[in-house]
């Protein structure tokens, strides 16, 4: 990025970066659909802004306007066609604005220009989401965008930022007195639509209805009043459920199931827990903080909370709010840890993670074909959490599921398996195989099924690391049954297949005429 010398207004012009510059036009020119997720995107900043705030203000009253009510309003105009978003959040000086409104990560810029190249299908609202680029996407809707921010710090002047969406931006001396951003839009002539108080508020209850501050627009709030995780579970909609979701995670998909927790004992706990409908591709390796937003007497602590749930539980999305938990806990203390062994963070990962088993077992019973959607989609996080968590494991072999050679199609449990067991089966007899159709077709069976002996058959890569750290279940071995040398119970009731004289010679002609002179005898 290179800048130019200050003007004598004592503005200073800016070039973005190349990969900046493609994005933006193709947030222009090539992104039709969708094109109101832009409203979500401020209005996600700026709740953002305020939650910063409110953070730093826990620990530090030095700042502007400490006494200033947290809240979004938005003002159209549409003889002007402008439209405004204005926050009472942290702000930014003149350099926050260089850095955060002119600069794009360069990986995460490279990414959205390949995916937007590459699959022209996909919506704004997923591209957008996915990379982090939602303050650009002013520019679909607009041909210039003005910023006038007054920092939260007190001897901070306030500054401007404006573009037209080009290949460069202004930052310069502002006017303002109270603490927070003004963010304009000039809107283009195929965007009035969003100059019109009604289509704001259409956006509004869509896609930011639960924002935890009020959004006013012509003097009335107009998103949810109340945080739908402090409401009383009963008087909530499944659709409001559902919205909320969407909200949450951007997910187009509704939740498999969810968890509405509010009570007072053992600890204080407003929570909604989400259980996706399908698992992200790569979700192994990249969620490993966990999706869990953490608020303490409704300030946001942390934006993603790992150690409230146990690790295998990673694919889990929600929020928890508790009044027990200190106001002074401090950001980097939750990250590192030190909070999680606090005994309140202790209360709230043991209440959450029995409700979660309690749920994950209830929706096994209640719905088996929802149940059997989990198991394809979650099922590895389960046999992970089995391998390396001693103290629920017992909990996580109830949510197991396994297919055997008598099962077909059929997911069982291991207290099912332990039902079936012929008369003095002493131990739980298993095959590891690349496929179910390979297990299927393994020699090693034979002995066992002509003892009518049920077997488990693994064939999911998860399934050895699994049974590195599960050994035996309520007392019975798991045995591998190509180890050799097993003791089987019971006597044969299915005689072995022979292979009679004329299968015989058969199958040496086919022998001795694939392999050719590299055959000595048969």
């Amino acid at each position: 990025m290179t800048t130019e010398p200050l003007t004598e207004t004592g503005r200073q012009s800016h070039t973005f970066k190349a990969e900046v510059q493609q994005v933006l036009y193709i947030l222009a020119h090539s992104l039709y659909t969708d094109r109101e997720i832009f409203l979500r995107e401020l209005i996600s900043n700026a709740s953002d802004a305020i939650n910063r705030v409110q953070f730093e203000m826990l620990t530090n009253r030095d700042v502007r306007d400490p006494d200033l009510e947290p809240q979004i309003t938005i003002e159209v105009n549409k003889e002007a066609r402008t439209l405004t978003i204005s926050d009472t959040g942290i702000g930014m000086a003149a350099d926050e604005m260089v850095e955060h409104l002119g600069t794009i990560a360069q990986s995460a810029a490279r990414a959205f220009v390949k995916q937007a190249g590459e699959n022209a299908k996909q919506t704004a609202s997923e591209i957008i989401g996915q990379f982090g680029v939602g303050f650009y996407s002013v520019f679909m809707v607009a041909d210039k965008v003005t910023v006038v921010s007054q920092s939260y710090r007190p001897d901070a002047p306030a500054a401007m930022w404006e573009s037209s969406g080009g290949d460069s931006f202004v930052v310069g001396p502002a006017e303002r007195e109270r603490r927070g951003t003004t963010i304009t839009l000039h809107l283009k002539e195929d965007a009035t639509e969003f100059a019109d108080p009604w289509r704001i508020e259409q956006i509004v209850r869509r896609h930011s209805n639960y924002v935890a501050f009020p959004i006013m627009l012509d003097g009335r709030q107009i998103n949810a009043r109340t945080a739908i995780w402090r409401k009383v579970p009963r008087d909530v909609t499944a659709d409001e459920y559902n919205d909320y979701y969407r909200q949450l995670t951007l997910d187009s998909q509704p939740p498999l199931s969810y968890i509405h927790i509010s009570t007072d004992a053992p600890v204080d706990l407003h929570a909604i827990l989400y259980i996706p409908s399908r698992r992200e591709r790569g979700i192994l390796e990249r969620r490993i903080e966990g999706q869990i937003k953490l608020y303490s007497r409704k300030v946001l602590i942390l934006e993603e909370a790992k150690d409230l749930l146990p690790a295998h539980f990673r694919f889990i999305e929600g929020v928890v709010d508790s009044e027990d938990l200190p106001l002074n806990v401090s950001r980097e203390s939750v990250q590192s840890g030190t909070a999680g062994g606090s005994p309140v963070m202790q209360r709230l990962r043991k209440t959450l993670t029995g409700r979660l088993h309690k749920e994950l077992n209830d929706l096994a019973e209640r719905d088996p074909e929802k149940y059997r959607t989990f198991w394809k989609e979650f099922g590895p996080f389960i046999k992970e959490g089995i391998a390396t968590d001693y103290e629920h494991r017992n909990e996580l072999l109830k949510l197991l599921r396994v297919q055997t050679t008598k099962s077909g199609e059929e997911w069982i449990t291991l207290a099912t398996y332990k039902e079936r067991m012929v008369p003095g089966q002493k131990e739980i007899y298993y095959l590891m195989a690349a496929s179910r159709e390979a297990a299927l077709n393994s020699p090693h069976l034979d002995p066992l099924r002509a003892r009518d002996i049920e077997v488990i058959l693994f064939t999911d890569l998860m399934d050895g690391f699994m049974l590195s750290g599960l050994r035996e279940y309520e007392g019975l071995r798991l045995r591998n049954i190509d180890e050799g040398n097993l003791e089987l119970p019971g006597e044969v009731t299915q005689p072995t297949p022979v292979i009679d004289d004329a299968q015989f010679t058969a199958l040496a002609e086919r022998i001795a005429a694939t392999l050719g002179e590299r055959l000595k005898e048969v």
